[in-house]
């Protein structure tokens, strides 16, 4: 391998590595937001090249105080970083008497217990995810830090021990013998502490030399799996150094060892050149095969290299894109680990990181979470063209294809250009299955109780029997104040009423036929949509029945379609961490399935923006679209962003703060596509999504705004900051606002006569709800 990759002409080097690159990677240059804060700049190492240390001075403090950290910090935070960088010099206690009686004034004994106190301050105070970078350390060492940090890093520089002889850049610096580095990097994998390293190059090593040290990190690599970077960098020739004369590595230099660095370090591993130290040829750089551009600064300088400032974040971003890649901040560890919470970080770091990402383990790029009433600000594509590869699995969609695991993955992921390229096929599909109509149905929510056995680590709306928390108290609605909803919705132009509740322990099958036919008996023209799966399931079993025989004794009842709620994800892997009590995907198709063989239509939902990935995003769309080829039982397709602000899983610190308004849109734009052409309708949740924000759903694929509902509770639970309920004449006028046609349609999207479109547009204000107290209930 050495021979041949020192023999292979650069642009043949060069290009092996970049294609390898992108079979990983795709188009996706990443970099980190960050804030570089130096500890100490004292050191008891003394290499030739560096700027950074320095020796004593009478006053001045050999350590940033905890004031002076946190100041840094938090400019940090308001700057939109999520890295605080911590650099310092290697155990300067081990030479400076002053390092430790600054140290003792501190109350520490050694750097590395500050520092660990340091990366604890700013996770608490500021919510920034520390990255620590202080040299060799030992096992105990590289434990403690682990508690505080989201990563941990140490430069091996070289694998060269000749480099620690005398007259070498490393004479005279203990830190810097490999094997000690390499011992470090061992240890940290032990440990999986996910790890950044990286070789200097032009300090008087060979490319032998280098080869040789990329071999080393590639095998504790494939030992431990924690690198999650190796550096590529460049030395820089600093005045007032023994080597402020030395040549520095030329460009064609630097190319090769990023591209030889690729090609032993495989297409997964994330290679990374500081674009500080080679300004201007920044797509040369990619081409070599690297795929990110490390940490970058709005806030604070390179203190390691000052010489040389970080680019602007715009600057980067558009010369990534002349290189056909689109730029995406990332957390200070990769995509890879943040998906593995529990494995790699602190349980504290591991909610930080959550909260901080988004579902493919990048930052999440938008300040928005579903149930918030601000938009974030959407950037016109930098890309000139969407991705070949990815236009033609669009296409194939298109045509009604069924993509695999994979194709909608690819699509999940699409940004800049290729987000638009997905988002303008599904609005040119959705044009051509409903044409410029937009529908919504006048409808109202009845929660007939908030009482529920089950315990759904995601559910901020149900409540025991007496306990008062949230939203208010436990309630069970009794036939009297269902009946007269009902009756009142009829009266204010509704066609539906749509029921759904708890899972309360005395309920029974025959309670939610008792609920259908009171319903029914009332206000006999109101369609009654009606009890999700798990109540199907529940109502079932009570009664010894098969679901097939209770659906049939619903419908007798007055039901008339069923919401496809409790669907989640329907995938067992995340069902087993969000509702482990509740349906599985086969037992929740099931209900579906009889319900469709009976000609009950049902509606398909996803709650998405938890703690599941694109994965399990595309194998739910896949059962669904199965199911529908199957039976043509759904009616539509809703996706529900997860709302996160009272949901117990979040404040536990289990999942993330919902989906990102680009993964919101691209969930409405990716169902259009892989559901066609079995899904003709899919749409979008106002409640969730906000009525602007279900505006730009309706310009990505979807085509009905949902229903008005005049009693919106569960996501109201949740934290959403939108009303309870859109009335018909402001739905009117957000859907012309967008240049399409409004049109109150049916559950089973039918039309409505002009009587009720009279009566939902001069409805009166509807009078207080009453919340009636849970009673006692006969079991069957």
């Amino acid at each position: 391998m050495q021979d041949r990759l020192e023999a292979m002409p650069l642009a043949v080097l060069m290009a092996e590595a970049a294609a390898l690159r992108d079979a990983s990677c795709g188009r996706v240059i990443s970099y980190s937001r960050k804030v570089f804060i130096p500890l100490t700049k004292l050191c008891r190492d003394v290499c030739h090249y560096c700027t950074f240390a320095e020796t004593p001075r009478p006053g001045h403090s050999a350590y940033l105080s905890p004031e002076e950290v946190l100041a840094v910090a938090r400019a940090g935070a308001a700057a939109g970083c999520t890295e605080a960088l911590f650099t310092l010099g290697d155990k300067p206690e081990l030479r400076w008497r002053q390092a430790r009686e600054a140290l003792a004034a501190l109350g520490h004994e050694t750097t590395i217990s500050y520092l660990a106190a340091m990366c604890d301050l700013v996770l608490k105070e500021t919510g920034l995810l520390p990255h620590a970078n202080p040299g060799v350390m030992s096992r105990d060492e590289i434990a403690a830090l682990r508690a505080v940090t989201a990563s941990q890093g140490i430069m091996l520089e070289s694998a060269s021990a000749r480099l620690c002889e005398p007259g070498q850049v490393h004479h005279g610096s203990p830190d810097k013998h490999p094997e000690a580095r390499l011992e470090v990097l061992r240890l940290a994998g032990e440990l999986r502490v996910p790890f950044t390293t990286g070789i200097l190059i032009g300090i008087g090593e060979t490319r032998a030399e280098r080869l040789e040290a990329l071999r080393a990190i590639a095998d504790l690599h494939a030992q431990h799996g924690h690198i999650q970077e190796v550096i590529i960098q460049n030395f820089r020739a600093k005045p007032r150094t023994k080597r402020a004369g030395a040549e520095e590595p030329d460009l064609d230099d630097l190319l090769w060892t990023i591209a030889a660095a690729r090609l032993v370090l495989g297409g997964a591993m994330h290679i990374q050149a500081p674009p500080n130290l080679s300004p201007g040829v920044y797509q040369k750089l990619v081409g070599a095969g690297l795929d990110d551009w490390g940490g970058v600064s709005p806030v604070t300088p390179d203190h390691v290299n000052p010489e040389a400032p970080w680019p602007h974040l715009e600057e980067l971003a558009a010369r990534t894109a002349e290189a056909g890649k689109v730029l995406v901040q990332r957390l200070p560890t990769y995509p890879s680990f943040v998906r593995e919470p529990e494995a790699w970080f602190s349980p504290a770091v591991a909610t930080a990181m959550r909260r901080a990402s988004d579902a493919e383990g990048f930052a999440r790029g938008d300040d928005w979470s579903p149930g918030e009433t601000r938009l974030p600000l959407l950037r016109a594509p930098r890309l000139a063209a969407a991705d070949a590869t990815l236009a033609r699995t669009v296409e194939r969609a298109s045509g009604g294809a069924r993509l695999d695991v994979p194709d909608i993955m690819r699509l999940f992921d699409a940004r800049d250009a290729d987000q638009a390229h997905v988002a303008a096929a599904a609005d040119r599909l959705r044009t051509a299955m409903s044409g410029e109509t937009v529908r919504y149905v006048v409808n109202r929510n009845i929660n007939y109780t908030n009482i529920c056995t089950y315990k759904c680590k995601f559910c901020a709306f149900s409540k025991g029997k007496t306990h008062e928390a949230l939203r208010g108290p436990a309630y069970d609605l009794d036939h009297a104040e269902i009946v007269r909803r009902a009756e009142e919705a009829w009266a204010r132009g509704a066609t539906e009423v749509c029921l759904q509740g708890g899972i309360h322990p005395d309920y029974t099958g025959a309670t939610y036929e008792g609920i259908c036919r009171a319903i029914h008996a009332a206000v006999p023209g109101m369609h009654i949509h009606a009890f999700s799966p798990l109540e199907v399931t529940q109502g079932a079993a009570t009664l010894g029945l098969s679901l097939g025989d209770y659906l049939a004794r619903l419908k007798t009842a007055g039901l008339g379609t069923l919401p496809g709620t409790a669907a989640e994800i329907l995938d067992d892997e995340i069902r087993a961490i969000i509702c482990p009590d509740k349906v599985n995907t086969a037992e929740w198709l099931a209900v579906a399935r009889a319900a469709h063989a009976l000609g009950l239509r049902t509606t398909a939902t996803i709650m998405f923006g938890h703690v599941e990935t694109p994965l399990n995003w595309a194998r739910h769309l896949l059962v669904l679209r199965d199911l529908q080829a199957e039976t043509g039982g759904f009616t539509e397709f809703v996706p529900l962003p997860f709302v996160h602000m009272e949901a117990p899983m979040y404040l536990r610190g289990q999942a993330r703060r919902g989906p990102t308004f680009r993964e919101a849109l691209l969930m409405h734009s990716v169902a259009r596509l892989v559901l066609h052409p079995h899904i003709t309708s899919i749409q979008t949740s106002w409640v969730k999504m906000g009525p602007q924000g279900a505006a730009l759903a309706l310009q990505a694929g979807a085509n009905d705004l949902g229903g008005t509902l005049m009693n919106e509770s569960i996501s109201r639970a949740a934290g959403t900051q939108h009303g309870q309920e859109f009335p018909p004449e402001a739905m009117e006028a957000l859907i012309r606002s967008i240049g399409r046609m409004p049109q109150q349609r049916t559950t089973l999207y039918g039309p409505v006569s002009e009587e009720r479109k009279h009566a939902s547009y001069a409805a009166q204000d509807l009078t207080p709800v009453i919340q009636t107290a849970p009673r006692r209930r006969e079991h069957a």
